[in-house]
């Protein structure tokens, strides 16, 4: 029960310590892509390709963007991982994508990407790409940032409130973070299907 308690306990500390400003310019920055006719690639590895899935399914039906992400074509990701190398598979995918200036990079990661480390070298070159492009670069990250946080245009580092649990709790609040953002109303276009349920009779 004690690990059960810290861990709920810790949680309550993340929710308030997070930055709802932080929150909102991001999703300023998902309706200005909206706005503009542009694309969301949506990248992680680990948990946060997870997160990036079922983000694309989110983005594309609640939100009315046009959303993807490497992770869900595994033939192609395999291929190019075993002709290209895991540390540009996501750049070249980017590329193949002709991504332009008026499209998005989302990244769901603990680190971030950390380019002395060689740690999700992945991330870290589909990044510098990005930059190169001029597209917007949007993140939930966690601990520092790593590299995600130092070149986004808006991101949010879950924060850090025990060293032993910076994984599970920043995967987690991932989760957290982009339902809130979908269902917000300045994202939203389409009703979810329990919202839009009329309850039976009587029952909640």
């Amino acid at each position: 029960m004690d690990h059960i308690k810290k861990h709920l306990q810790e949680t309550k500390d993340i929710v308030d310590l997070l930055d709802p400003e932080k929150i909102e310019k991001i999703i300023r920055s998902l309706v200005e892509i909206r706005r503009q006719n542009g694309r969301l690639f949506i990248l992680g590895v680990g948990g946060g390709a997870g997160i990036a899935s079922h983000a694309v399914n989110d983005f594309r039906k609640i939100a009315g963007i046009e959303a993807y992400s490497p992770i869900d074509n595994v033939p192609e990701l395999t291929a190019r991982v075993n002709d290209e190398g895991w540390e540009t598979v996501f750049r070249e995918w980017l590329k193949v994508s002709r991504l332009r200036q008026e499209d998005g990079i989302f990244v769901f990661s603990v680190g971030g990407g950390d380019a002395d480390r060689n740690i999700s070298a992945n991330i870290v070159e589909a990044l510098k790409y990005g930059q190169k492009v001029g597209a917007k670069i949007l993140g939930v990250v966690g601990r520092d940032g790593g590299y995600t946080a130092k070149v986004a245009d808006a991101c949010i580092v879950i924060p850090t409130v025990n060293p032993e649990s910076i994984t599970p709790h920043t995967e987690a609040f991932q989760s957290v973070i982009l339902h809130l953002i979908v269902s917000h109303p300045e994202m939203k276009v389409s009703e979810m299907k329990w919202e839009s349920e009329k309850p039976v009779s009587g029952k909640r």
